[in-house]
C-alpha cells in the first residue's frame, strides 16, 4: 500500500527540501509554501524557527 509520508525531497529543493516536501504532501505548489514561510518570518518571526525544526524532524525522501 502506498502511504502518504511527510518527507524532505531532493528534487525541486532550494535549501533543505522542507517547503518542497510540504508542498508535495499537501498537493500544492512549492512556491506557495515558500511564500507562506517568508510571510511567517516577516510578520510572525516564527518562520525561520519552524523551518529549522522541520528540517531536523522531517526525514529525507528515500530514492
Amino acid at each position: 500500500m502506498n502511504e502518504k509520508r511527510l518527507t524532505r525531497v531532493e528534487d525541486g529543493r532550494m535549501v533543505a527540501g522542507v517547503c518542497a516536501g510540504l508542498a508535495k504532501y499537501f498537493g500544492v505548489d512549492p512556491t506557495l509554501v515558500r511564500i507562506i514561510f517568508i510571510l511567517l518570518t516577516i510578520f510572525a518571526a516564527g518562520g525561520v524557527l519552524i523551518y529549522l525544526v522541520l528540517w531536523l524532524l522531517m526525514p529525507m525522501e528515500q530514492a
